[in-house]
């Protein structure tokens, strides 16, 4: 997930973005793409709360985040923080478990929501 600047900067910036995706985003969007899961649409490189989150179900208030080595710590306790603050979850996930246990994860979006949290 990616800090935004200005406003004006989302759309260039998540073009770039989907242009650019890693091996494990491609992964997951080919699952997630045209309403694949259970009927539920995501969005790819989707800007929310000041950030470009890889993929956002609004509906569902949903963020999946899709980490490379140079995730974790706080500055992505800041970007899930904020996105809490704006009523969504956050569900994080390794590349490297995307591209290895591409199944695991996509049960575990799927059981998020078909019971997403009160």
């Amino acid at each position: 997930m990616r800090k935004l600047s200005p406003p004006s900067d989302s759309v260039p910036l998540a073009r770039r973005l989907r242009r650019d995706g890693t091996d494990a985003e491609r992964r997951l969007w080919r699952h997630l793409r045209n309403r694949g899961l259970d009927g539920h649409k995501f969005r790819r490189q989707h800007p929310i709360a000041g950030f470009v989150a890889d993929f956002a179900c609004v509906e569902a208030r949903l963020v999946v985040e899709v980490d490379g080595g140079q995730h974790g710590g706080a500055a992505d306790a800041r970007r899930t923080a904020a996105l809490h603050r704006h009523g969504f979850t956050v569900l994080r996930f390794w590349n490297n478990e995307v591209l290895v246990n591409t199944e695991g994860v996509i049960e575990t979006i799927r059981a998020f929501l078909k019971a997403p949290p009160t």
